[in-house]
């Protein structure tokens, strides 16, 4: 008494060393990569590695609709583990998302936990952590970029100019890329000798002809700028007058964070970001997509070390993974498929022939979180999440508290 402040809680622990953590996981030196001391990325292939295992317990934490402070899903969701695992002796798993700057520097602040029940370095942890964030917002805005781009050269270029960019000769030899079959396939044209196209299909191929008007894909950045909401782009004379209204969103709302979180390998992400529609043509007959533009795989190699799990530690050294982002209206509000699946191998036991649990071996807990409220985190997480992942919770918590309810129910502030 007084209670300390959550940083010097924090602060007050030396946590263990990420790759001690790791060993006691059981995770061999090449699957996982150390970011300093207390960090470290989880190779995918210990999914591969641990296949023959049945999972832990899948426990899922969510809350009622919060106040604008946040209700303490991630303290309750990191309390489990540390019950669990430091003081029951269970080999438990927390499972958290990785928090925007947004909020952590607005009025609601980190998303670490609270008191004693948080994830340790709290300060890395909210800030930066191992980049993710930033790789979701450079493929998103190359995207973004990609398709003014594109339209400003169909605008002011001929479509013999536009096939020599798109599908330049070298040493006198045109190819069309993977990506660009995939194109041809759309458009019901099955060549795939680029001087075998008439100037028809040429013409099909190199114009992508967006409407304006349909663009649903914005710019984004990772901090609350209220005066970037909506702006006008295009005003520089290199555009040539070619202005049009648009804005940025919040990083962690990106539909590339959704893919992050909903991704089961690299090559389903790639086949994801793929398939994000981004615009209607002009006719209103075909939606654009990151393919259409050519520009999926470039967005994939921009976030081909983001779609490895962070490992961390809570306050009593009980493992963590923090992967995906946060938000729910426009993501999922949960964290990734593949960290509860890692997880779940984890903690998972060894089976004999027969498919029964080895004797003397005993399943520990994953305990993952659904953010926002239940109303939109947890209702992702079960019709989007747990079908797309095929797991299914062996128990829910529902974090519920008396200044929720009170100011829901219309009480005095």
């Amino acid at each position: 008494v007084p209670v300390p402040s959550d940083i010097d809680i924090a602060t007050s622990q030396t946590p263990k060393h990420i790759k001690v953590l790791a060993e006691e996981l059981g995770l061999t030196p090449n699957e996982f990569d150390l970011y300093g001391q207390y960090k470290a990325k989880v190779s995918l292939s210990v999914i591969e590695r641990l296949k023959s295992r049945k999972n832990g317990k899948y426990v899922v934490v969510t809350g009622i609709t919060p106040t604008p402070l946040g209700e303490g899903k991630s303290t309750t969701t990191v309390g489990i583990a540390q019950a669990l695992g430091a003081h029951l002796g269970k080999l438990s798993f927390a499972c958290v998302r990785q928090p925007s700057q947004g909020p952590t520097f607005g009025i609601k602040g980190g998303a670490a936990g609270g008191g004693y029940a948080q994830v340790i370095p709290m300060d890395e942890f909210n800030l930066h952590l191992t980049g993710d964030i930033h790789a979701v917002t450079a493929a998103n805005n190359l995207l973004a970029a990609a398709i003014d781009a594109r339209m400003f050269h169909e605008n002011t270029q001929k479509d013999k100019a536009l096939f020599n960019r798109l599908c330049p000769a070298k040493n006198g030899i045109r190819v069309f890329a993977p990506v660009m079959l995939k194109r041809l396939q759309k458009l019901g044209i099955d060549k795939t000798d680029p001087n075998d196209l008439t100037s028809e299909e040429i013409s099909k191929f190199v114009r992508l002809d967006i409407d304006p008007e349909t663009i649903t894909w914005q710019r984004v950045i990772d901090t609350n700028d209220r005066f970037l909401r909506r702006i006008t782009i295009g005003q520089n004379s290199t555009e040539k007058g070619q202005t049009r209204s648009t804005g940025f969103d919040i990083s962690v709302a990106s539909e590339c964070m959704a893919v992050l979180a909903l991704s089961t390998s690299l090559e389903d992400l790639r086949e994801r970001l793929g398939r994000m529609v981004v615009a209607t043509n002009k006719a209103g007959d075909s939606s654009i997509t990151a393919d259409d533009l050519g520009i999926g795989g470039a967005l994939a190699v921009l976030m081909k070390d983001a779609i490895k799990p962070n490992l961390m530690q809570t306050l009593e050294g009980t493992p963590v993974f923090v992967h995906a982002g946060p938000f729910a209206n426009i993501a999922h509000g949960n964290s990734s498929i593949l960290a509860d699946k890692i997880a779940l191998k984890l903690a998972g036991v060894e089976c004999d022939a027969e498919g029964n649990p080895v004797e003397g071996s005993e399943e520990g807990y994953v305990i993952t979180e659904a953010g926002f409220g239940a109303d939109i985190g947890m209702e992702k997480f079960f019709n989007i999440k747990c079908r797309l992942s095929g797991l299914i919770p062996d128990c829910v918590v529902i974090v519920s508290t008396v200044r929720a309810l009170k100011m829901h129910g219309g009480g005095p502030e």
